[in-house]
């Protein structure tokens, strides 16, 4: 069976386990299977590139919402200034320091931090500065999309994810290390796949920073 949407691999998840009582349970299986890719899983795919103009007439124009989808920020840029400037990350408490420092002033974003579900920028921005950010998503989840890139690229991920969170729930304990070495073999090949593509420009080499070949 052709695992490319999230029916067939019910289907095929119920198959494997040889039992027709867990149908109920199998979207739990695959959705815990989908947290811990969530969490572990780093390819490019799940890269994603935004941008958003800020809009100056707010109240804080220093607060950004992050994407939905956002998990970790990758970088941060000024895309609207010239050499679309990159913002350098401060945490929370170093952020809060140099805002004393320089007592609130507005002017060009240098730096950013995150807290909850927003970015702050500091200074606080005085013109409506385009930022483009690149940060890692979440996968699309299966229940609300019928399918997605993953389950089209590794099937095998999903199908052997889903079995491992089962098995514990069936109490069979013999089958977790099957599907675990399976799941974890999966995942190994897919992030191996997924450095090739990002370097296959050509060989790597070694720069030392501030020094152009």
């Amino acid at each position: 069976m052709a695992l490319d949407n999230y029916t067939d691999l019910q289907v095929e998840i119920a198959d494997y386990l040889a039992r027709d009582d867990l149908n109920s349970k199998i979207p739990t299986f695959i959705a815990l299977c989908e947290a811990k890719l969530n969490r572990e899983l780093y390819v490019r795919q799940m890269e994603q590139r935004s941008t958003v103009v800020i809009d100056t007439t707010s109240a804080e124009p220093e607060f950004i919402s992050l994407p939905d989808d956002f998990q970790s920020m990758r970088s941060i840029r000024l895309k609207s200034t010239t050499g679309r400037t990159r913002l350098e990350y401060k945490a929370g408490v170093a952020l809060d320091e140099y805002q004393t420092q320089i007592v609130n002033r507005t002017g060009e974003p240098k730096y950013f931090t995150i807290i909850g579900d927003e970015i702050e920028l500091s200074p606080t921005p005085d013109d409506a500065y385009t930022i483009e950010m690149v940060y890692r998503k979440t996968i699309p989840s299966l229940v609300d999309n019928g399918t997605n890139w993953l389950l089209t690229l590794a099937p095998d991920v999903y199908l052997y994810g889903a079995l491992l969170e089962a098995s514990p729930y069936i109490r069979n304990d013999e089958r977790i290390s099957v599907w675990g070495s399976a799941f974890a073999s999966a995942i190994d090949s897919l992030s191996r796949l997924g450095l090739a593509a990002s370097y296959n420009a050509g060989p790597l080499q070694v720069q030392i920073s501030g020094i152009t070949p």
